[in-house]
């Protein structure tokens, strides 16, 4: 499913398509399961699509430094969602990435 969203969906200069990692906020640290009205956001996903890069004061385009599947922590409150065929997404730019978790 990642792989026909990267090919329909290409993003613009520094933004990156992810997919965020809902068990990360179904489940407690201690494997308790959480409810939906009491669920967090979640903080980290996998990227699914990347954009060229931000182009820089002298026209240059800035390379991207993060990859299609590598796993990411981002900003609590970044980006915006976006949902194809029943799939949620998010839609953020690098520099609301904090961590490449490896």
């Amino acid at each position: 499913m990642a792989v026909k969203v990267a090919t329909q969906l290409k993003p613009l200069a520094d933004r990156v398509v992810l997919k965020p990692d809902e068990e990360q906020a179904q489940k407690s640290p201690g494997g308790i399961f959480i409810p939906d009205t009491a669920k967090e956001k979640p903080q980290q996903g996998a990227v699914v699509a990347v954009g060229p890069g931000r182009l820089s004061d002298e026209g240059k385009t800035v390379p991207m430094t993060v990859a299609v599947g590598d796993k990411v922590i981002y900003s609590k409150y970044s980006g915006t969602e976006y949902t194809h065929d029943g799939v949620e997404y998010l839609i953020v730019r690098e520099s609301d990435i904090l961590a490449k978790i490896s």
